[in-house]
């Protein structure tokens, strides 16, 4: 009997997605499980985009180019997994808050994702994955990546 049958994969598209794409579609094969793959953009616009700022539309214009390479990157990533395009997500806002949403809604058993391994003030601060961990109604599988 397979452990999982859904697997989201989150992304950041950092030079380390190599290694938990990897975990994950391995898991998927052991298991198999059908894969999600999901990236979170962080909106700039809210952040620093005021009105009345001169700079506010290099920032929305920023925000969309920024838009435009994740989906790029995902529709690629997506097409060397032979994922549908269905499989292959993209959101904006908070990546936790967005990760369990995704987690929810397709139902998903197991979510793998990266972690640095923080220390001191940023573990104080919290990551990402901290986040999803502790919000997570299903597994989660951090893997563990660059230094």
């Amino acid at each position: 009997m397979a452990m999982y049958s859904k697997i989201l994969i989150a992304l950041d598209f950092h030079g380390d997605n190599a290694e938990i794409i990897e975990k994950g579609a391995q898991l998927a094969r052991e298991n198999g499980a059908e894969i999600f793959l999901v990236h979170v953009n962080e909106p700039l616009a809210v952040a620093y985009a005021a009105d009345g700022m001169s700079w506010s539309d290099q920032v929305v214009s920023l925000e969309t180019s920024i838009r435009k390479e994740a989906q790029k990157k995902m529709a690629e990533t997506g097409a060397r997994l032979s994922l549908p395009a269905d499989n292959c997500i993209t959101r904006e806002g908070k990546p936790s808050s967005e990760i369990h949403d995704v987690a929810k809604e397709k139902n998903i058993d197991l979510i793998v994702m990266g972690t640095h391994g923080q220390s001191g003030l940023q573990l104080l601060l919290g990551s990402t994955a901290n986040s999803v961990l502790h919000g997570s109604t299903c597994d989660v599988l951090t893997v563990r990546v660059g230094d």
